[in-house]
This record gives C-alpha cells, sequence and structure tokens, in this order.
C-alpha cells in the first residue's frame, strides 16, 4: 500500500494521513517533517538534506501513507504510488481552519488584523494563492498540484475533506482494493 495524498494547505492531509496509516498498521509519512527542520515552519532544511531524509524512509518502508508533496525539490517523489488522493475544501472553511492553526500553533499574536479587519499573516497570505497561482512549478499550489494529477502513473481519487475521517478512510481504501484488483 503506497498512497499519497496532496491538496492545500488546511485540506486535512495530515490529519487524514496519520488517521489512515494508524488503522492501516502502516507508515506515515509527512512531507513537512522533509522540508522544515521544527515545528514552527520558520527553517526548511536545505534540499539535499531533504532527499536524504525521503530516501532512508523509502528505503525502511515498504508501504506508507505520504501527506504532502514532494514534487517541487523531488519530482520522481512517490511516483511509485498506488494512489493519488487530492483533497479539496471549500475555501472559506480553509481559511477558517488554518487561522485557528496558526492561533493554536503561535497564539493570538499570531495573526494580524488586514485593512478589511480579518486576521490574516504571511503564510494565510501565501494560502490563499492556492488556486489563482498559475505555474506548475509554484510549490503548494492547485496548479502543481495539478499537474501531479494529470501526468499521475496511479489512478487519482478527488476528495471533499468535509467528511468524516472514517469516511475518507473508507473511499481511500475502497479506492485502493479495486484499483489493486485489476492490477493483478
Amino acid at each position: 500500500m503506497k498512497i499519497q495524498i496532496i491538496g492545500a494547505s488546511g485540506a486535512g492531509k495530515s490529519t487524514l494521513g496519520q488517521y489512515i496509516a494508524e488503522k492501516e498498521l502502516v507508515k506515515w509519512i509527512d512531507t513537512d517533517n522533509y522540508i522544515w527542520q521544527d515545528e514552527t515552519f520558520t527553517k526548511a532544511r536545505a534540499i539535499p538534506e531533504r532527499l536524504k531524509r525521503y530516501q532512508n524512509d523509502r528505503k525502511l518502508f515498504k508501504d506508507f501513507i505520504a501527506s504532502g508533496s514532494v514534487f517541487g525539490w523531488n519530482p520522481e517523489g512517490f511516483m511509485d504510488r498506488d494512489l493519488l488522493v487530492f483533497l479539496f475544501l471549500d475555501e472559506d472553511l480553509r481559511m477558517e481552519r488554518l487561522k485557528k492553526r496558526e492561533i493554536e500553533r503561535g497564539g493570538t499574536s499570531a495573526l494580524i488584523l488586514d485593512e478589511n479587519g480579518e486576521q490574516t499573516n504571511e503564510f494565510i497570505e501565501w494560502c490563499k494563492t492556492y488556486y489563482t497561482a498559475k505555474s506548475s512549478s509554484d510549490i503548494g499550489t492547485y496548479a502543481e498540484h495539478k499537474y501531479q494529477m494529470e501526468h499521475s502513473a496511479s489512478p487519482v481519487l478527488k476528495l471533499n475533506s468535509d467528511h468524516s475521517l472514517e469516511k475518507l478512510h473508507h473511499l481511500i481504501i475502497t479506492a485502493f482494493h479495486e484499483q489493486h484488483k485489476t492490477r493483478n
């Protein structure tokens, strides 16, 4: 079982990936751990260090659920996956989730009020460009994810992450087993 979950920040990739990995008893790979040096998400690792960590996981774990993309710095990463899952979510709900997460991580001082009185910060402003960025080289954007879906050798399953974890898990595992049956 090699499943990769991609989608916008705040769509629920990590929460879902961890949940499925626990239920299926496989390794959960959070690609943020390749990119960032700690949980403040402010200091990125150099690409050679990311690649080393990725390659180590691939040697150690035959089966996995990967949350996130490595495409921007490792275009061949996870290309042997069995299933690519794209999570999407209503933008207003996604922004609410992101703001709540930013406050949980950094307190109320993590956000400022913009000229319209909306809570924001640099990360939230970047997240707002998810659907407007046009180049597939714009890391962490719909343009990048769309490119991955269009060029995926594995089947692609698109899911609204506004469902329960149980339902999303069921849909993904069902799709995995159906795809696996047709291969054999």
